[in-house]
């Protein structure tokens, strides 16, 4: 028999599991009966716990968000989950800076239980975090005003640094954040200027009108920064084909580098920006993969001819290796 502070715990872990559960359901699963669950939920109401109930046969309670913070219940695996994702967060900088994500980890894993605790000094043990680049950081709390904005549903003033470190000033109409696994981008519909994506990083400041807009027939933000990163500051883009799977012809050429669209269950359309045409033969030859260039015929041609120059290289040393060992010297290096 469980004792009522580690009952109200059960119960406190099942309400927040799944939107609404009945009387009965909660004790089936707590093994008491339902005048006991009906008790159980009044304290819960008496610590701050918002539950809402419907009366009825079919009716049940649901836990709604309160004004107040109670404390936070999590089983072994969810405690797991959420230590895991701060030290993520807190090794990448995705919040803008460490120190907010380092502090909730101390916090936690202060509480945790020590076989929680022991499975995440394993997973520390194990970790090997290659360096990134230097990469500007989101300014503290940017993400989180990002994406109130998204969810507020009304037009904002932007205040952007762009790549050359231009200042500019626009209104936008908030829609979606985009992150690309290095980099966090801003999705919304310029007032003057149409669709745009926004690095979230050089976002300075966003303020609400307070004018609420409704977005119709907005693009696919995924597909969107994906086509805008890979193609965006390119002055040449190809369109390619790979005999592959979409799934596969990602890992050849990752989102960020390039757009993808199936062509039947086994090959995928992928257009790629470059600086110029060599410089994008160069590229398609280095993914040592079959493919075929679409378009321009600029790049077709630039990659016909960088193959046929690394064939002639490739028979000019093979040549080269056979004619030092006839005349017994060592090979070319």
């Amino acid at each position: 028999m469980l004792s009522s502070s580690a009952r109200l715990l059960r119960l406190l872990s099942l309400l927040a599991a799944r939107p609404s559960w009945t009387c009965a359901e909660l004790a089936g699963r707590m093994a008491v009966t339902d005048r006991t669950v009906r008790r159980d939920i009044a304290k819960l109401r008496d610590l701050g716990y918002t539950v809402d109930s419907d009366a009825g046969p079919w009716g049940g309670y649901r836990l709604r968000a309160g004004t107040r913070v109670p404390p936070l219940i999590l089983d072994d695996e969810e405690a797991l989950a959420v230590a895991v994702g701060l030290r993520g967060a807190a090794l990448g900088g995705a919040l803008g800076g460490d120190q907010a994500a380092l502090s909730a980890l101390l916090k936690l894993r202060q509480v945790l239980p020590p076989r929680i605790a022991e499975r995440l000094g394993e997973w520390d043990d194990a970790l090997v975090r290659l360096p990134w680049p230097e990469e500007p950081q989101l300014r503290p709390g940017m993400l989180l005003e990002l994406a109130a904005a998204c969810r507020r549903g009304e037009r904002a003033r932007l205040s952007y640094r762009d790549g050359q470190g231009r200042h500019t000033v626009r209104d936008v109409d908030p829609y979606r954040l985009v992150h690309t696994g290095r980099r966090w981008y801003f999705v919304a519909r310029d007032v003057a200027r149409g669709w745009r994506t926004f690095r979230a990083d050089r976002v300075e400041r966003l303020r609400p009108t307070g004018h609420p807009v409704e977005i119709t027939d907005p693009p696919d933000p995924a597909e969107f920064v994906s086509r805008n990163t890979a193609n965006g500051p390119y002055p040449l883009s190809a369109t390619i084909r790979l005999p592959l799977a979409q799934a596969d012809a990602l890992r050849v050429v990752p989102a960020t580098v390039g757009t993808h669209r199936a062509d039947g269950p086994d090959a995928t359309i992928v257009e790629i920006g470059g600086p110029d045409a060599d410089g994008l033969a160069r590229y398609l030859l280095g993914l040592g993969t079959p493919l075929r260039v679409l378009a321009p015929d600029s790049v077709r041609e630039a990659l016909v001819r960088r193959a046929r120059e690394l064939a002639h290289d490739n028979e000019e040393h093979a040549r080269s290796v056979g004619a030092a060992r006839n005349s017994g010297g060592p090979p070319p290096e």
